[in-house]
């Protein structure tokens, strides 16, 4: 009997109880896509792979992905449950975007921050494939409209973390609907956009009890009153964004800050020797905790 060993192969190691599980979901997707190129092996191999993958992050890939390659990347995957397709602006539209959403009814996390050439379809879709959703950023797609938001809301209430910054066409009535039907949520973000005031951040505060971080900056309708009821209502909040918020003033955060919230505006009189001492060189002592 021969003892020279002898030389395997890594496609020789099972497939779906080694190489997928094990080995392969430890490399960068770049690497992955660049292993086809090897052999028609490896190529059914990354396929395989492809079809079962859990998480797909366009950050990746460096290179910016042409249309048909992100279709023919996830055409066969219907177990998706992580989804950042983040400022895929250049190239992503709904004709892209749908196939994926509709045939994967898992996803619980989709990232489309600055994705500005998808419509409302894409929401509505979203809403209907999507009813375990948890997480959802739609930061800066002002495509997003209240129509679209009330789709989202009557199809996702598990939702726990939104992101709607710079979504511009929402007022304080789409906020307010959404806050009512998913009162689970933790994470909401409405920064810049004029449009948010008082009643969506008073009905946010009175509708989700367990909310931890709320951005607010640059909402210039938002003022102090709005504040005390966000104290009042939301004990587990940890942090409150109010940054440009011209009409919201420490005797409304000195409550929050009271609590241990984290905020993203110093104390008056902490910004005042901040300043001066921009403009002199040095502050005066002074003793903040009188």
């Amino acid at each position: 009997m021969s003892l020279t060993p002898t030389k395997g192969c890594l496609l020789d190691l099972p497939w779906e109880d080694v190489l997928l599980p094990h080995i392969l979901c430890h490399l960068p997707l770049q690497q992955l896509l660049s292993l086809q190129r090897v052999s028609k092996s490896f190529q059914s191999l990354i396929q395989l792979y492809l079809a079962n993958m859990r998480c797909f992050d366009s950050n990746q890939i460096r290179a910016a992905i042409p249309r048909a390659a992100f279709v023919n990347l996830l055409k066969d995957n219907k177990v998706l449950q992580q989804l950042a397709l983040q400022n895929c602006s250049g190239w992503l539209t709904d004709c892209e975007l749908l196939p994926v959403i509709e045939q994967n009814h898992h996803l619980h996390q989709i990232q489309l921050k600055g994705c500005v050439q998808l419509s409302r379809h894409a929401l509505v879709t979203i809403s209907l494939s999507c009813p375990n959703l948890r997480q959802l950023s739609l930061a800066q797609c002002d495509w997003v409209d209240s129509l679209a938001l009330r789709s989202l809301a009557d199809h996702c209430k598990a939702l726990e973390a939104v992101d709607l910054t710079a979504c511009r066409q929402l007022k304080d009535e789409a906020i307010c609907y959404l806050v009512q039907k998913c009162s689970r949520l933790k994470s909401l973000s409405l920064a810049v956009n004029a449009n948010v005031g008082d009643v969506a951040v008073e009905e946010t505060a009175k509708c989700c009890p367990e909310l931890e971080h709320l951005d607010l900056t640059g909402c210039l309708r938002v003022k102090n009153d709005s504040i005390r009821v966000l104290a009042e209502y939301c004990p587990k909040l940890r942090s409150l964004k109010v940054k440009h918020c011209h009409n919201v003033a420490e005797s409304s955060l000195s409550i929050l800050r009271s609590r241990g919230v984290e905020l993203d505006v110093e104390p008056p009189l902490r910004r005042a020797l901040i300043l001066l001492e921009d403009v002199v060189g040095f502050a005066p002592f002074i003793n903040l905790q009188i």
